[in-house]
């Protein structure tokens, strides 16, 4: 199977469909990460407060899949934004994956109360110089806070990794990324199980002989995200990487971006509430 990338800001390119490990339990984090690549999944997205960066490496290490067909994201967690800590956490979590380097390294929060997503920025600008990460981007930088990051001048984010499905689609946050060339990626891309989407794609579901799942991972695809949904079960894994051989229509992409609903459809945590 050939997932397809798409090109990043920086002038590399990423698998548009990936996996997630958003608790994961670390320990079986290697072997639903090794299921997750035998499917065929190449985009592994793991953070340092997952506290399965270690699985990730073992999985990798044991897969024999050459390094330059793996793209690995990992994250800054919260209490390690600033200079030092930053930099100690992109060291930390490289011994954990057994890496050299990573694909794409992101600060996860822009945690304001903090102040120091400025100089955390800086510093990943100075770790991709370094080679220690490919790319760099953010998470959880909403239209609030976005701007703000913009207006720092430097490198622009080639990602910006969003809570984002129907019922939450973040159209301002969308706007400032397009106009950057930011590309969105889609943590919670299923709703986490708290929106009844089966009932509200049934329909299309049942017109492409698709699950809801199936449907809303291909309006992700066809909107342009960088989408990475997570499954415990090697059954899932592969539902979820067969999507490429049916598009929605026109008018089945209008009535999924029809269940919008704004900031009320939020069922995570608010960038402005996490520090």
């Amino acid at each position: 199977m050939t997932i397809p990338s798409v090109t990043l800001n920086d002038g590399t390119s990423i698998p548009q469909l990936g996996f997630g490990v958003f608790k994961v339990n670390p320990a079986e984090t290697e072997r639903i990460v090794t299921d997750a690549l035998e499917a065929g999944y190449r985009h592994i997205d793991t953070a340092a407060v997952y506290g399965n960066e270690e699985g990730v490496g073992r999985a990798i290490a044991a897969s024999g899949i050459p390094r330059d067909e793996l793209y690995v994201t990992t994250k800054c967690w919260n209490d390690d934004q600033g200079r030092g800590a930053s930099r100690d956490a992109m060291a930390t979590s490289l011994e954990k994956l057994g890496l050299d380097r990573v694909d794409l390294y992101l600060i996860h929060w822009p945690c304001p109360e903090k102040g120091l997503w400025q100089e955390t920025w800086t510093t990943f600008q100075e770790l991709r110089s370094e080679g220690l990460t490919t790319s760099i981007g953010v998470s959880n930088f909403d239209h609030r806070y976005l701007p703000q990051l913009l207006a720092e001048g430097g490198a622009v984010p080639v990602v910006d990794q969003i809570e984002l499905h129907p019922q939450f689609q973040q159209r301002e946050t969308a706007a400032v990324a397009a106009e950057h060339d930011i590309l969105l990626e889609a943590w919670g891309p299923l709703g986490q199980g708290k929106v009844d989407y089966e009932s509200q794609v049934a329909a299309i579901a049942e017109a492409h002989e698709k699950s809801w799942a199936q449907v809303l991972l291909r309006w992700h695809l066809q909107r342009g995200n960088i989408v990475f949904p997570k499954s415990n079960r090697a059954a899932r894994m592969a539902e979820n990487l067969d999507v490429f051989d049916f598009e929605l229509t026109a008018d089945e992409v209008a009535t999924i971006d029809g269940l919008d609903q704004g900031v009320s459809g939020r069922v995570s945590a608010d960038p402005a509430e996490v520090n």
